[in-house]
């Protein structure tokens, strides 16, 4: 990217809160964030990183006996793949398709998974618009939102 439209580059995102994180979200324009996409190496850091502090936001409590992984898949000009696992109580987290079935997929581009990871975007109503294609159990993709603390740019 010549110049830093998407307010995301030159950040340091480990040190970004999660409210800071939904804050600059909610301030890019679609156009932003799709340029954001296009810098493979930027869109690697920011998709990383919010994968990275999932574990870290989950709520075992919410969670109960769930076991289950869910399949993460964000589309764009490549497609990145991301698995996270809930059971026992915790939350990890993988890069890549694992060996087994997920239990659910949610299948979404890079700016309805930037919006619903922030807090932006309900996923009931991407969902509804057809931005976000859910393949597997939907009752646990309706619960998903729960399971996390999910920041609030307000």
């Amino acid at each position: 990217m010549a110049d830093d439209t998407s307010g995301l580059a030159g950040l340091d995102l480990a040190a970004v809160s999660p409210e800071e994180y939904a804050r600059i979200v909610q301030g890019l324009s679609s156009k932003e964030i799709e340029e954001m996409a296009r810098d493979e190496a930027l869109r690697a850091r920011v998709v990383g990183e919010v994968f990275g502090r999932m574990a870290q936001q989950f709520q075992p409590e919410k969670a109960g006996t769930l076991d289950a992984v869910i399949r993460w898949q964000i589309t764009g000009v490549s497609e990145v793949v991301y698995e996270v696992t809930v059971a026992g109580g915790a939350c990890s987290v993988r890069e890549g398709r694992g060996s087994g079935r997920p239990r659910v997929t949610l299948e979404m581009g890079d700016e309805e998974f930037l919006r619903v990871t922030s807090g932006n975007a309900g996923p009931v109503k991407l969902f509804m618009k057809r931005k976000l294609k859910v393949t597997g159990d939907v009752a646990l993709a309706l619960k998903l939102t729960t399971l996390f603390d999910i920041p609030s740019a307000d």
